[in-house]
């Protein structure tokens, strides 16, 4: 069997990971991510016949820069909760989290769109409670993580990282300096900054 390197194409199909066995499922041909659930880098293709595993997939480290995180940061201005991320042309983008409900996933109807088999249409939820925001996992294939662990629902904190699919999103809270004038938008409107 072909073995399959971070950069290639692995093709469409179903892959789990050597380490905890956690299925990954790619709907047309894309690399394959690092492992949802423990970050491992080795996979095989599944296969509906047999249990064995047949070919190993090796993924590449990502070295991923965390300053740019640090610069999205300096660069809002306005009070308010944000989902920080980047997007496929390396832009920076800083999500304001105003609504009631926003939706993360592949549907065109999401708040937050990733156009990418890793990421379920209807992947999570950002849900405003009385006790502050949480995502939940909307019955997702590849799971929600923050900080690491996968969750059905975890109450978010400042600097918290949230793995959806392939995607590293971080939840900021920029508060209220004192003697600042909050100029509030109406609840209903979000705003995303791009770099």
């Amino acid at each position: 069997m072909k073995a399959w390197m971070s950069g290639n194409v692995a093709g469409t199909g179903t892959f789990r990971c050597t380490e905890c066995d956690y299925p990954v499922s790619l709907d047309v041909a894309d690399e394959l991510p690092d492992c949802p659930n423990c970050g491992g880098r080795e996979f095989v293709r599944s296969s509906l016949f047999t249990t064995s595993q047949t070919a190993i997939v090796e993924m590449v480290p990502d070295l991923e820069d965390q300053g740019w995180l640090d610069e999205l940061r300096r660069g809002v201005e306005e009070p308010g909760q944000y989902l920080a991320y980047r997007n496929q042309n390396d832009g920076l983008v800083a999500f304001g989290l105003r609504r009631e409900w926003t939706r993360i996933g592949r549907s065109l109807a999401a708040d937050i769109r990733f156009d990418d088999p890793t990421v379920s249409r209807r992947h999570a939820l950002i849900v405003r409670q009385p006790d502050g925001l949480r995502v939940l996992d909307d019955r997702s294939l590849n799971g929600v993580f923050v900080n690491g662990e996968r969750v059905e629902w975890s109450t978010l904190a400042n600097g918290d990282e949230i793995v959806i699919g392939r995607h590293h999103l971080h939840f900021l809270e920029v508060p209220v300096v004192s003697g600042m004038r909050d100029a509030h938008r109406p609840s209903d409107e979000t705003s995303a900054l791009t770099g």
